[in-house]
C-alpha cells in the first residue's frame, strides 16, 4: 500500500520534471521506509539533479507519506 501512496504522489511531481525533459521512475519501496528512485531523461545529467531529488522529489513525498524517511537516487 505504501508503494502505491508513493506512485500517486510520484504522479504529481512528474509533470514538472517532464516539463524539463526529464523524468522520475520508482524502483522500490523499503520497509524501513527509504524510497529508491531513479532520474532519468535530462533529470539523469543534470547539475541540479540532487536538489531537484531532495526539494522538489523528498520533501513532496515525506509532506504526503509521514511513514517515508528519505528518497535515495539510484543509478
Amino acid at each position: 500500500m505504501l508503494k502505491e501512496k508513493v506512485e500517486e504522489v510520484l504522479g504529481r511531481v512528474r509533470p514538472l520534471l517532464q516539463r524539463d525533459g526529464g523524468d522520475v521512475v520508482l524502483v522500490d519501496v523499503q520497509a524501513d521506509g527509504v524510497v529508491k528512485v531513479k532520474l532519468t531523461g535530462a533529470c539523469s545529467g543534470c547539475p541540479m539533479s540532487t536538489m531537484t531529488l531532495k526539494n522538489a522529489i523528498e520533501e513532496t513525498i515525506k509532506k504526503e507519506i509521514p511513514e517515508v524517511k528519505s528518497v535515495e537516487q539510484v543509478s
